[in-house]
């Protein structure tokens, strides 16, 4: 009769501690290998060759780790930092030997919180997203830091608009330094840094285009008022897979557009939103409903409705609930396989 066997792994750049216990809790083995997938299943083929369940909490390495695993067949789950170290940090000692045995309870007893590990086409697209929004923020910092430096000497740099070269921002820069040497040595080193980055935004902004165009979901995504190619894709490489969320609703919680709720005997409230999940996508979402309110002109429901709350909540509320709800549309037009429905604006 073969006896169910449950790993722990507490996972560090360089080692892994690892512990197997028994399905009664008792410890049958301890060890300690390099972050090697290899070595890992070299020794858990020998110490746990009937693991049930093999469990690390999320981190730097989670992702690699769980997808290389899973390759060479580990029954590998990788679950909540956050929900584990509530149970990790009750143990009277904290060291990665103790923080291995904790885990290996946990997988015994079934009580943690599965994260879900997303694909590798998932992680490239958001690779590009990552990159043009780095990118974007140092052309930002750099523009902001020469305007600042500028207005010390008197030169007041005037709107750029929304070019996506910002040639004039360069050439106002050359033109204000062109009769000081000292600032005309700082404007022959940015101008060139600057230009770099416009020319490798908007090569990302391109690719980033293309390949919305070629996708027939985030074609279908971009049908909701407001959503462009970048808060399509976005999206379809945060969510990865709609079946994960039986409600659309489930996905606003999900992004963190949803507020905390504190309930405890006769107090009951609720409070700002809880800010969960992937910022960026959040940020993506909440312009996205901006751009709903401010420059689509096309009537729709969404619209109306997002218009009638910003004049009972206030216009930053209003963008919050309305990225919730564009955030709920997505799913369903993603799991659905549908497309949004425009309405005739009614008669008044």
């Amino acid at each position: 009769m073969t006896m169910c066997q449950y790993v722990g792994l507490d996972v560090s750049l360089k080692e892994v501690s690892i512990c197997v216990v028994d399905g009664s809790g008792n410890v049958l083995a301890r060890g300690c290998v390099a972050t090697d997938p290899d070595a890992l299943t070299k020794y858990l083929a020998t110490a746990a060759p009937d693991a049930e369940r093999v469990v690390h909490e999320s981190g730097q390495l989670s992702t690699w780790l769980t997808r290389e695993l899973a390759k060479r067949g580990v029954p590998v789950v990788c679950i909540d930092a956050r929900s584990a170290h509530k149970v990790l940090s009750a143990r009277l000692n904290k060291s990665d030997r103790a923080d291995a045995e904790g885990l290996a309870h946990l997988a015994r007893t079934g009580w943690f919180v599965e994260v879900h590990v997303r694909s590798e086409t998932s992680d490239r697209v958001r690779t590009l997203i990552g990159a043009r929004e780095r990118l974007l923020r140092m052309r930002k910092e750099l523009e902001a830091h020469i305007r600042g430096v500028l207005k010390t000497f008197g030169f007041r740099m005037g709107p750029v608009g929304h070019a996506r070269s910002r040639q004039s921002f360069r050439d106002q820069l050359a033109e204000a330094t062109s009769n000081d040497p000292v600032l005309g040595l700082i404007a022959e080193r940015m101008i060139p840094i600057h230009r770099t980055l416009c020319v490798s935004v908007e090569t990302l902004e391109d690719e980033l285009v293309a390949l919305a165009r070629k996708s027939d979901t985030a074609r279908r995504l971009m049908t909701v008022p407001g959503v462009g190619a970048i808060t399509a894709l976005a999206f379809i490489a945060t969510v990865d897979n709609p079946q994960r969320f039986r409600r659309s609703t489930d996905v606003g919680a999900f992004l963190g557009l949803t507020p905390r709720r504190y309930q405890s005997g006769e107090i009951d409230r609720s409070g700002r939103i809880s800010k969960c999940g992937d910022a960026e996508m959040r940020r993506l979402l909440v312009s996205a409903a901006t751009t709903l309110m401010t420059q689509v002109r096309r009537f729709s429901p969404l619209r109306s409705w997002a218009v009638r709350l910003s004049g009972r909540k206030g216009f930053k509320k209003a963008a919050v609930a309305t990225a919730r709800k564009i955030a709920v549309i997505l799913h369903a037009i993603w799991r659905n396989g549908t497309e949004f429905k425009w309405t005739k604006e009614p008669v008044t």
